[in-house]
């Protein structure tokens, strides 16, 4: 179990305090209420742009890394659909350093011309190298439209199209700025070998005078359920045939999800899983095949996806994975089977409290979820999902009505 305090600063700033004593590090970890759901459809990728922009230096400090590396630390940060989080490891004696750096970019980044058309084109080279040049790249640019049509899980957080980055306007930017990054809509967390009381005082110190900023409410559109199959096929210059099959899926917050997870893992972790034996090992269908959900706050997808041995039919493939995602819907699976993904989730969990910076990022994970606290009940949760319960899961998820597919077919195949 993790032990924290908790207290909010009159501006909304929701700092969450950990003391662990057998480390002479120190995590500091912030995460923002915002992600690629929150951005406008005609300017998306803003979210992963910030990401970028806040480490090109601060009005008070035109170099964000230098100090902290001087200070012995190290940071880092990532984006996706629901959060942007940042989070930085240094020695306890240079804890105000954090402070420091933290409070002066969320109150006053430097909105220079210079950093914005550096990051821009930082990530504008990310966008063409890892989606448009990579094998298999676009996969996600092509499969979330397919699977979404009215949410903004619909675009991927690099972005919707390259050419709303590169057209990004200051003034759109600055708007971003003081719409989300605000203390009412961030959470702090602080780990380590410290008091309660004196991350209070630093606390106050450094992002007590910070402007509240107004809280962001959400109104995002709903999608609707998925009533019909949905089906692409493309043609890419990539040495093998893929299949995805996306399945709309429970949010992060439903019930649900500890057997949707439970439900990934009895499909395709590890060479004994279902998936792996079967289509893999045995009838040689497959040269690697996963099951996965996204994970999102909000509902989420469900894929499995594959790529094919050369000369094998697509839609026999598909026939095969059809059948074993039948299979799981209508048959109770085997108490050791899981049982056994059971006791590696709980394996996973238990050393994700072993290590400071993991802590932090969980408590302020969770701490969005609705509760810090909800992190120490999540071994409980995913202990009591039963052999029903993924049985009915797997039926309530694996409708054909409720899947998108998507066909990567290989120009250079040999037929």
């Amino acid at each position: 179990m993790i032990k924290f305090d908790r207290f909010i600063l009159k501006n909304g700033l929701k700092v969450i305090v950990h003391k662990d004593k057998t480390t002479p590090i120190v995590a500091v970890n912030i995460l923002y209420d915002v992600g690629a759901r929150d951005e406008d459809p005609k300017r998306t990728g803003f979210a992963h742009l910030f990401e970028h922009l806040m480490f090109g230096g601060s009005v008070n400090i035109p170099s964000y890394d230098e100090p902290l590396q001087k200070s012995g630390g190290e940071n880092n940060a990532f984006t996706n659909n629901d959060i942007t989080n940042y989070y930085l490891t240094l020695p306890k004696q240079n804890i105000e350093t954090a402070f420091w750096l933290e409070s002066d970019r969320m109150l006053s980044l430097a909105f220079s011309k210079k950093s914005l058309d550096v990051q821009r084109n930082v990530v504008m080279e990310e966008f063409k190298q890892s989606y448009l040049n990579q094998p298999y790249g676009d996969v996600w640019l092509l499969l979330k439209p397919l699977a979404y049509k009215v949410h903004p899980y619909q675009w991927n957080t690099i972005g919707k199209d390259l050419s709303h980055i590169k057209n990004a306007k200051m003034e759109d930017v600055k708007a971003f700025f003081k719409k989300h990054y605000c203390p009412s809509n961030a959470t702090m967390v602080v780990g380590g070998n410290v008091e309660t009381k004196e991350i209070k005082k630093l606390a106050e110190k450094w992002f007590g005078k910070i402007p509240e900023g107004k809280k962001y409410k959400r109104k995002l559109p709903k999608e609707p359920e998925q009533t019909k199959p949905r089906k692409l096929t493309v043609k890419r210059d990539v040495p093998y045939d893929a299949i995805y099959k996306a399945y709309h899926c429970c949010s992060r917050y439903a019930e649900e999800f500890y057997s949707t997870d439970l439900l990934s893992d009895i499909l395709s972790s590890g060479n004994s899983s279902r998936l792996y034996k079967t289509l893999v090992k045995e009838k040689k269908i497959f040269s690697e095949i996963n099951a996965y959900l996204s994970g999102d706050m909000e509902e989420g997808l469900f894929v499995v996806s594959g790529k094919l041995v050369g000369g094998v039919k697509m839609e026999y493939a598909e026939k095969l994975i059809k059948d074993e995602l039948n299979k799981i819907s209508t048959e109770l699976v085997k108490e050791k089977e899981l049982q056994k993904v059971k006791n590696k989730i709980e394996a996973n969990l238990v050393f994700s409290e072993m290590n400071i910076l993991d802590k932090a990022m969980n408590l302020a994970f969770y701490e969005l979820l609705g509760d810090a606290n909800l992190f120490n009940d999540e071994i409980k949760k995913y202990l009591s999902v039963t052999k029903n319960k993924i049985r009915k899961t797997a039926q309530e998820i694996f409708k054909e009505s409720n899947c998108s597919t998507l066909y990567y077919l290989s120009k250079t195949k040999t037929k």
